[in-house]
């Protein structure tokens, strides 16, 4: 059995001469049946003519070139208009005159080329319609014709207005959605730029490391266990990093918890740079109130969770701040101290990133810049600020004051 919701999805889903197909036919009908017969509009007061075979013809003449008013505007428009002409010439003056302000409105709103052209057309072939029921004896007067022009004008004046309306919010919903695609490629070159360059660039420091270790056999192998653990981790980061171009997950690559902010400290001193880390208090949601993050999911000192807690949008900046930070310091500053210090507080995480100095002679990875910017533009939305200066006597500082996220 076919529901009625099926047939109209069915009749929205046929062409569209068969959709605009119904209104003429009942303008025809209600034109031709003497039960519903009025006088319609009566251009040029001329004596009102019977019906007869010919009145037919101009019904339909006027009527059903309606049916393409949407798909041949310009062809509907001359058609009717003609049959509009004979019924006024010939005194039918039936409702089939409607039809004229009808496809008037359809041309106004539909015609995509030539626009100016039929508007001057139409003019003059109204104009010559005038003198012509004028010479057949017409009563209506200049003021009558100027008025008709003008109800007339109105009509195609409102479909151009409702061209111009349906264009402008095309061309809304295209910079909407160009706007929103440059975002999403912005935050997909962010998160690329984020997670790989990190774990690229410690995988290349601690290869170079490597090279000199070939006469202690247990540092070369802790450092190779370390590159490989490097490179599963930039596998499975780049994966759900992958997932942002799944449409039916949405889902940003995340660290996994706010514990994974400890183990980035670690990786980092694996690759044989020395790291001082220090936090002050504790991530919100977390339980206890000074302790420090574990790694291993197991609770602190200090009653905070570790790696077990769900980490949320400021603590994921805080910890791309410190991933930014430490990769460029593997950069520039390799073997130089570096000290890290994230302080929650309870309206906001506060984030210091110093070394000491740099070396000329640290690994040559040139930077772009994206991942300040990307970085700026992340604490940003969120209500925060973010710094990265050089000192006077060398090395660098990022600072980030990060707003928490009000609760529910």
């Amino acid at each position: 059995m076919i529901r009625p919701g099926q047939i109209l999805d069915r009749w929205r889903s046929s062409d569209v001469v068969l959709r605009d197909l119904p209104f003429p036919l009942l303008l025809a009908v209600a034109s031709l049946v003497p039960a519903l017969h009025v006088p319609g509009t009566q251009l040029g007061d001329l004596p009102t003519r019977p019906l007869d075979a010919l009145a037919i013809a101009i019904v339909a003449l006027e009527c059903l070139p309606l049916a393409l008013r949407r798909r041949w505007p310009a062809g509907c428009l001359a058609l009717v208009s003609f049959g509009f002409a004979l019924d006024q010439l010939l005194g039918y003056h039936t409702v089939a005159g409607i039809a004229l302000p009808v496809a008037l409105l359809s041309a106004g709103a539909h015609l995509e080329r030539h626009r100016r052209t039929v508007a001057v057309v139409g003019s003059a072939a109204y104009v010559l319609l005038a003198v012509a029921l004028d010479q057949l004896g017409s009563t209506e007067g200049f003021a009558g014709f100027v008025t008709f022009y003008l109800v007339l004008a109105v009509a195609w004046g409102t479909g151009v207005w409702l061209r111009q309306s349906r264009a402008a919010e095309a061309e809304r919903r295209r910079h909407v959605a160009e706007s929103t695609r440059i975002a999403e490629r912005t935050r997909i070159a962010r998160e690329l730029h984020d997670v790989v360059t990190h774990h690229v660039t410690a995988m290349v420091v601690q290869a170079e490391a490597a090279r000199y270790l070939s006469s202690a056999p247990e540092r070369l192998d802790q450092t190779l266990a370390a590159v490989s653990d490097t490179g599963r981790r930039a596998i499975t980061d780049l994966r759900h990093l992958l997932d942002l171009l799944d449409p039916d997950d949405g889902a940003e690559p995340v660290p996994s918890s706010a514990g994974e902010l400890r183990a980035l400290v670690e990786r980092i001193r694996r690759a044989g740079h020395p790291v001082e880390f220090t936090e002050e208090g504790s991530p919100r949601g977390a339980i206890g109130s000074g302790g420090a993050i574990g790694s291993g999911g197991a609770i602190g000192s200090g009653g905070a969770i570790g790696s077990g807690g769900a980490i949320g949008k400021a603590e994921l900046a805080a910890y791309r701040v410190v991933q930014e930070a430490l990769t460029n310091a593997l950069k520039y500053a390799y073997g130089i101290r570096t000290v890290v210090l994230v302080r929650y507080e309870a309206a906001e995480i506060n984030v210091e990133i110093s070394t000491d100095g740099s070396r000329s002679g640290a690994s040559q990875l040139g930077g772009s810049g994206r991942g300040l910017a990307g970085l700026r533009e992340r604490v940003g939305l969120l209500g925060g600020e973010l710094s990265a200066e050089r000192r006077s006597g060398g090395g660098f500082v990022v600072r980030a004051r990060i707003p928490e996220e009000s609760p529910e």
